[in-house]
């Protein structure tokens, strides 16, 4: 039996979380990142006593596109599969339940679900330092609960929350970083962008291409690559209001 962790995590939170819940259930782990786009992942292949941990983070409520278009090329091979959708205190909506469709589309069987909570990948102040210490103890002892269904070999489908939409995957087009007089044109935007969205000279964005995963600013080293000042205060407010109160981490069995 292989571990898998297949992730897609722009800028670290849902990568923070799933390796928690990872190092609780498998000594090896076997990773997949889907934020690389020079990767076939028609390659990866499961067997059916293989687990595999999808996690993926919520955009607008939703599964990324390009994590979607990535991981449909995965072949579960009737592997067993934890879901995890990683979102920055607002709702996740319909991403555990769209998750599920589509891992079972791509011959997965889904076992467990978790809903965890990262740093909002955006408005920065908001869940700033989630995974935080008490999420990570909720996490492992989620590890436990999951660890102990894989155990019992029981694989009963868990009940997800949500509606799975009519169509699959979202994106989130016209928030494109843009590089400010700061840049240093080191590359690491251009090469390390999940879509190839930046040109490698202006280390500016393509805005049609762009997905707005935030990964650019999140791995600047001189923190040059910036979002509009309008939209980034008056994001951050909003945000702030409907994030106001703390949520927390949910395991669905």
């Amino acid at each position: 039996m292989k571990f898998y962790e297949i992730t897609f995590s722009p800028t670290g939170g849902t990568k923070k979380a799933a390796d928690i819940l990872s190092r609780g259930l498998s000594e090896e782990i076997l990773e997949i990142d889907l934020c690389d786009r020079n990767a076939d992942f028609s390659k990866v292949v499961l067997d059916e006593d293989d687990i595999a941990l999808i996690a993926v983070p919520s955009y607008g409520g939703r599964v990324p596109q390009t994590a979607i278009d990535r991981f449909r090329t995965v072949a579960g091979k009737n592997a067993r599969a934890i879901l995890v959708c990683v979102y920055g205190n607002r709702a996740y909506d319909n991403t555990l339940a769209e998750l599920m469709d589509v891992s079972c589309k791509a011959g997965f069987r889904p076992i467990a679900a978790v809903a965890a909570l990262a740093e909002h990948s955006i408005a920065r102040k908001v869940a700033a330092g989630r995974p935080d210490a008490e999420d990570e103890t909720r996490l492992k002892a989620m590890a436990v609960q999951i660890y102990e269904k894989i155990v019992s070999k029981d694989t009963a489908v868990p009940p997800i929350p949500g509606k799975i939409p009519e169509n699959p995957g979202h994106s989130m087009p016209g928030m494109a970083p843009n590089a400010t007089s700061d840049c240093v044109k080191c590359g690491l935007c251009a090469e390390k962008c999940p879509v190839g969205a930046i040109d490698p000279v202006s280390m500016n964005p393509n805005n049609e291409k762009c997905i707005s995963c935030m990964r650019c600013i999140s791995i600047c080293p001189v923190g040059a690559k910036k979002l509009g000042r309008v939209f980034t205060s008056l994001g951050g407010v909003a945000l702030g209001v409907l994030c106001a109160n703390r949520k927390e981490c949910e395991l669905f069995l």
